[in-house]
């Protein structure tokens, strides 16, 4: 269980002011200048050595991330750093906090990171409904403009950095990060075909890297305590700290920062007071968010929470959302409540897209119901896989995901409503004689 003095985000609940001072007091902004000055290959190699991997779901990482941007353009094309904070997949509530309660570490790591990958400005894309949040973040900003530790000669380090806030218009395809540019840009969010890849053409046609606000919000913490404090949590390359949103049938719903590779169990047991019922009421748990595929009890009972374990079990962390579900929960009403969402939020882009998920909705509506015959289960699965890896962005992958774990581990579940559907319809013809 992570200690006290080893969290990052010590005002995560809000118990404190999320203003300038009140962060300081908390060790933000503590000799930046520092840590500028020690300049950009040393800023990278840290995040490199920490094991950082990103935390808005991919897990891709972080260091070498930073390392795909050019180290000087010869055309003389500025370069950019943008802040994924357009916070929409289900379950996932962790970046508004940090927001919202400490918006100086993002406003700090913005700019180390920015020194880190030479760019000399940043823009934070905030979800638009997000309105408290994108108040409080716009403050912190302003307070390190007029404290001088952002803007022109930054901490006095002689680097010039300058922040904005941009706020988006609520669409869940802008959390895709190249969707997130054209966005940005001012035109339709429809993700855009790679490569060429944001580190080379990204935002404004500018070298471009884009992170998720609790990915750089660790970053000012990681060069002040050493990558070495860092790499020490969790297992080899699922290393650090990480923010998990629990929410569903469990005693106390929370957000947490924890060790990464918790166990799934000790992870709910201790700080989200057990599943409602008990861990045998428990009949499945969506660990990373609502695209990652479904896990039944048995394996909730000894998966550990990092990138690599729940792979192994063909599911995901991403973004560390876990949904618990007891016994009461209709799971397949569920994974059909789930594949409206993609079938609303797809940009229409892709064809597999456009037409798979709507037309997967309609059959899972009619699972629901048992209305529908066993071979459709493997011609659900089938369409669920010809989507998967065959569009632009991965929001074919999130709509056939949960489906495909659906199948695999509740396919009985499947099967017996429809041979009730079907025991129905026949006493009904019966009757009807």
């Amino acid at each position: 269980m992570l200690q006290d003095k080893d969290r990052i985000f010590t005002n995560l609940y809000g118990l404190q002011g999320p203003d300038l001072r009140s962060a300081m007091a908390r060790g933000d902004w503590d000799r930046t200048r520092d840590l500028i000055a020690k300049g950009r290959d040393w800023i990278v190699n840290q995040v490199k050595e920490s094991g950082l991997r990103g935390r808005g779901g991919a897990g891709f990482p972080t260091g070498m991330k930073w390392s795909f941007m050019p180290k000087a353009n010869p055309d003389g094309r500025p370069s950019y750093l943008v802040v994924n904070a357009d916070e929409s997949e289900p379950g996932t509530c962790k970046d508004r906090e940090i927001l919202r309660h400490d918006p100086h570490k993002l406003v700090e790591g913005c700019l180390l990171a920015g020194v880190g990958m030479g760019a000399r400005a940043g823009y934070i894309y905030i979800r638009g409904e997000f309105y408290n949040e994108a108040s409080a973040i716009q403050r912190a900003i302003d307070e390190a403009y007029e404290a001088g530790l952002v803007g022109n000669n930054a901490c006095g380090s002689g680097y010039d950095f300058d922040l904005y806030l941009h706020r988006g218009a609520g669409a869940y395809i802008c959390g895709e990060e190249t969707a997130l540019l054209e966005s940005l840009e001012g035109r339709k969010g429809q993700p855009r075909l790679k490569p060429p890849f944001p580190a080379a053409c990204g935002l404004y046609g500018c070298p471009t890297t884009i992170n998720n606000v609790e990915t750089i919000s660790v970053v000012p913490t990681i060069l002040r305590r050493g990558a070495t404090w860092f790499a020490g949590f969790g297992r080899p390359k699922n290393a650090g700290t990480k923010l998990f949103c629990i929410s569903g049938h469990v005693n106390r719903p929370c957000n947490v920062e924890e060790s990464m590779s918790i166990p799934l169990k000790e992870l709910i047991e201790k700080h989200a007071g057990g599943v409602r019922g008990g861990w045998d009421n428990l009949l499945g748990i969506i660990p990373g968010g609502s695209s990652v595929p479904v896990l039944p009890r048995s394996i909730c009972d000894t998966v550990l929470m990092d990138f690599d374990a729940l792979r192994e079990v063909r599911s995901g962390l991403g973004t560390a959302a876990v949904i618990v579900m007891d016994k009461s929960t209709d799971i397949v009403k569920a994974i059909a409540r789930l594949s409206k969402f993609y079938m609303h939020e797809s940009c229409g882009q892709c064809t597999p897209c456009r037409e798979g998920t709507g037309w997967m909705w309609r059959v899972m509506t009619r699972m629901v119901e048992g209305r529908a015959e066993l071979d459709e289960i493997d011609t659900l699965e089938d369409v669920s896989k010809q989507i998967e890896g065959h569009t632009i962005c991965a929001l074919g992958d999130a709509a056939a995901w949960p489906i495909q774990g659906l199948i695999r581990h509740f396919r009985p579940e499947l099967e017996r409503r429809i041979g009730e559907y079907k025991q129905r319809a026949g006493r009904s013809a019966l009757a009807a004689e």
